[in-house]
């Protein structure tokens, strides 16, 4: 068994001027001890001569470990140690950090994501050439203060970025203070898409909401004047105003479900529903508008429970707003099927697909991926006149996807189109 040499200073070896210190005090205390034996020197004067060589053979080795433990020192900069690198690093946004010259002195791997050409120990202005940024950062440097800005980037895609360039104050070598500049970039391109939506949100909503506010105030003014007494005129008025109300009330509350929707759609439900009955169901209650549009519903579906975790009310707007889209729409098809199958994601997850496929003039490809947009219609006129809010097939994709579900869509030009809602299939109880 090998026995390890103990860790103690005193057992370790000594540094060669060390070594050659010891041997020339050794060799000198040997004949100054001769020369006292021959008395040719007394004791106290070789003491002093051997005080005096030992101070001239150990303060040049004392001299050198100082001068080299400074040396070292001096080699290392303090903010370029493992740990100011190793919190760089695991900032979750990218983060740059720079001396005051603007060189690079850790970069984390978002930020050479964003910014591939950021090297150490370069100028990050060569690698960040946006105005914006060359700009923020040198006012920084040269105040001292946090400076912030905001850019777009277009590569690889267009992004909205913020810029914090933040001073740090950071210790010197030998005791007081320089700044380094921690440059963080946070991506606003979320925020500035919401800002978007919620704005055409709120311009389209007026729109659609003025658009039969319009038409009731015009009429009601016709009936309070030339038309008053005109009992045709009034009947046919009266009809367009019931029309116009009745499209304003299912235009709020579509907007409605839409914001309960979208407030719980981190929320998975977690009821098991069956969603044979409640496809029946609606079928059934379309029956009306099917007889007038005369297109005939047929279904396949199965006789077992299609069982799946759910919000009953919820899945009845889907299936209605999807078999009422094929009959107005598909009308010309004269036939809408509604199907009921179980199958498997591309992810390997088993899953249940209600299927809602029309025979109409379907819908052009460049439609396609819109469709699901709010207020976003392939024909307007066409769909005002359907009824339709331009909510429906938006509200659906969001009751879906609270669902962990996908809404699938394919269509081609003359022969129809088929709407796909997968949801996954219930997991069974456990211990069963």
């Amino acid at each position: 068994m090998a026995i390890e040499a103990p860790s103690s200073p005193f057992y370790s070896p000594w540094p060669d001027r060390l070594r050659h210190s010891a041997i020339i005090l050794l060799v000198a205390g040997l004949a100054l001890a001769v020369l006292v034996g021959l008395d040719e020197l007394s004791p106290l004067r070789a003491s002093v001569v051997f005080a005096c060589i030992a101070a001239a053979a150990l303060v040049p080795w004392r001299l050198h470990n100082a001068v080299a433990s400074r040396e070292d020192v001096r080699g290392v900069n303090p903010v370029e140690t493992a740990a100011v690198s190793a919190v760089v690093a695991g900032m979750p946004d990218p983060a740059v950090l720079l001396d005051r010259a603007g060189r690079v002195i850790h970069l984390n791997a978002a930020a050479a994501q964003l910014a591939p050409a950021l090297r150490k120990n370069e100028l990050a202005q060569f690698a960040l050439r946006s105005p914006e940024i060359i700009t923020a950062l040198r006012e920084a440097i040269a105040t001292s203060e946090t400076r912030r800005a905001t850019y777009l980037d277009h590569v690889p895609v267009d992004r909205w970025m913020e810029l914090i360039v933040t001073p740090v104050p950071v210790p010197t070598l030998f005791g007081g203070t320089d700044k380094c500049m921690l440059m963080t970039f946070h991506d606003q391109t979320p925020l500035r898409r919401v800002e978007e939506m919620r704005a055409d949100f709120v311009a389209n909503a007026s729109h659609e909401l003025r658009t039969p506010l319009a038409a009731l105030s015009g009429f009601i003014d016709t009936l309070q004047g030339p038309a008053k007494e005109d009992a045709k005129a009034r009947e046919r008025f009266l009809g367009i105003m019931h029309t116009q109300a009745t499209r304003m009330a299912r235009l709020i509350d579509d907007l409605l479900s839409l914001s309960r929707v979208e407030l719980s759609a981190h929320v998975r439900p977690d009821t098991l529903v069956d969603i044979v009955p409640i496809i029946r169901q609606v079928a059934d209650g379309l029956e009306p508008l099917a007889r007038e549009r005369q297109v005939a519903i047929d279904t396949d579906l199965p006789d077992a429970p299609v069982v799946i975790a759910g919000d009953r009310e919820e899945l009845l707007r889907v299936f209605e707003n999807l078999i009422e889209n094929a009959l107005k729409y598909g009308a010309s098809g004269g036939k809408v099927v509604v199907s009921l199958i179980s199958a498997v994601s591309g992810e390997g997850v088993p899953e249940f697909r209600a299927i809602v496929r029309d025979f109409g003039p379907g819908i052009a490809p460049e439609h396609l991926p819109r469709l699901t947009e709010r207020f976003y219609r392939v024909d307007v006129g066409d769909s005002r006149a359907q009824g339709g809010t331009g909510l429906g097939l938006s509200l659906v994709k969001h009751i879906v996807n609270r669902h962990r579900g996908r809404l699938l869509i394919e269509s081609v030009l003359k022969k129809g189109a088929t709407f796909t809602a997968c949801f996954p299939q219930a997991k069974p109880p456990s211990g069963t």
